[in-house]
């Protein structure tokens, strides 16, 4: 998503709004002189060249902290409604002093929260930090993304409150995921680690109960797309690890919950293939 073409789609009328557009720096500070309970926050620490951030905030009580290091990378954040927060990882501290939260380069961050419930909402949180290069990582919460990149319109009746923690360490790695709810319930939790290489992963977390999806991979070149949906407590951890890759399909749906867990060491040459549906 573009934040410059979403402007006038996404902002609501009469709606505080802070920008801040093509920040191409060497070194870049922005901190509040003053911050009052309703304010949006923006604390940014920037060392390298050539990196461009894109930041745009509507609403209120929305928070963005964090440090980018390295050169060359994009940064596109978006958040809408109330409460959302984007910054350093709650298991890593900041990386400011170790040179970032991504410090790689040629990186590509694209990450959009949003609410429509005001004072309801329940304050999205995504955590990043990529030491690696080359990654594209493109995140949406409170909407939901099809596989192939699709965007689907937001509706109604979206409280935000998704928490998604991510740790990419590898090189080419692409990321595409998204979280939303169709009610008053919250968190949806996403937490996923990907230390290898060139990994093609896709997620994706619906409606309500809570659902909570944990993946971590060690290797390099997995193909995966995992999708917990419908209105029951659903539940995966994969692991992914061996000499080839993995391909994995996981569908888990509808009214009963559902409970998936994989730990895959592939040692066959061309790779593994695994396929998991459940519930309907």
């Amino acid at each position: 998503m573009n934040i410059d073409k979403k402007l006038n789609e996404m902002r609501p009328k009469d709606t505080p709004l802070l920008v801040l557009g093509y920040i191409i720096l060497g070194m870049f500070l922005l901190i509040p002189a003053t911050a009052n309970a309703q304010d949006n926050e923006v604390l940014l620490d920037q060392t390298g060249d050539n990196v461009v951030i894109n930041i745009l905030q509507a609403g209120y009580d929305n928070k963005i902290d964090f440090s980018v290091g390295g050169t060359n990378n994009v940064v596109d954040l978006l958040q809408q409604g109330n409460g959302g927060y984007i910054g350093y990882t709650s298991a890593w501290g900041s990386g400011l002093a170790w040179g970032g939260d991504l410090d790689g380069d040629y990186n590509n961050l694209n990450i959009v929260q949003t609410c429509n419930q005001g004072s309801s909402c329940g304050g999205d949180r995504f955590e990043f930090h990529i030491q690696g290069n080359s990654n594209d990582v493109d995140f949406y919460q409170g909407y939901r993304v099809d596989a192939d990149g699709t965007l689907h319109d937001i509706d109604d009746y979206e409280y935000g409150g998704h928490f998604t923690r991510l740790d990419i360490h590898g090189d080419n790695n692409k990321f595409l995921g998204s979280q939303r709810a169709n009610n008053s319930g919250h968190e949806h939790s996403n937490i996923t680690n990907i230390y290898g290489n060139s990994n093609d992963v896709y997620t994706r977390q619906e409606s309500n109960q809570d659902k909570t999806l944990n993946l971590t991979i060690y290797n390099s070149y997995n193909d995966v797309d995992m999708v917990q949906k419908g209105s029951a407590t659903h539940n995966a951890t994969v692991t992914l690890s061996g000499s080839y890759s993995t391909t994995l399909y996981m569908l888990q749906q509808g009214p009963t919950a559902q409970s998936y867990t994989l730990s895959q060491t592939c040692a066959t040459v061309g790779g593994c293939s695994v396929s998991v549906t459940q519930g309907n």
